[in-house]
């Protein structure tokens, strides 16, 4: 199928490049046509509160993305603490994404589920889920960090686990 570009001359051109003549219309759809190719390639924009912070204040996905939804995966009790569990989850979570055609700087949102490690006197351990996700979203030559909840819950499905972390990526449409 032929591709049909309107000139000043037309009939079917819009009214404004029939009233500008033939030496501006050109310019004017040349304007349009890099107007509309600059607006066909919307971005993900991402809101730092803290420039060093690994996590997002905000995550504008603009319309006409691909979005995935990753489930939750827990971790093992024998991957050990929570630290070691986030870790170990955090690993099949970028072979999910993968899978998909997503890496992690694709993600947007992350909801992390901690249950209170027995070793803090039933306290969720922050600090340790904290250490390994800054490896994953925040650490050096990663431009991306998603937004972020994090809960304490009494229990999870596997038993064991003390981490349960989904997420949600998206790709900007092209």
């Amino acid at each position: 199928m032929k591709s049909h570009s309107p000139s000043a001359s037309d009939p079917s051109a819009p009214t404004v490049l029939r009233r500008v003549g033939p030496p501006l219309a050109g310019a004017l759809l040349a304007v349009l046509a890099m107007a509309g190719a600059a607006a066909a390639a919307p971005t993900v924009k991402y809101d730092y509160a803290n420039p060093t912070a690994f996590i997002a204040r905000s995550v504008e996905v603009p319309a006409g993305s691909t979005v995935l939804f990753v489930s939750g995966i827990p971790g093992s009790a024998a991957s050990g603490d929570t630290q070691a569990q986030t870790t170990e989850v955090l690993s099949k979570l970028g072979d999910a994404l993968k899978l998909q055609g997503y890496t992690f700087a694709d993600v947007v949102n992350v909801k992390v589920y901690l249950v209170g490690d027995p070793a803090l006197g039933g306290k969720m351990d922050f600090a340790g889920m904290n250490s390994a996700f800054k490896k994953v979203f925040g650490a050096e030559g990663e431009p991306n960090r998603p937004s972020r909840v994090t809960v304490q819950v009494a229990g999870l499905a596997s038993p064991g686990a003390l981490v349960e972390i989904e997420l949600t990526a998206a790709h900007a449409p092209k």
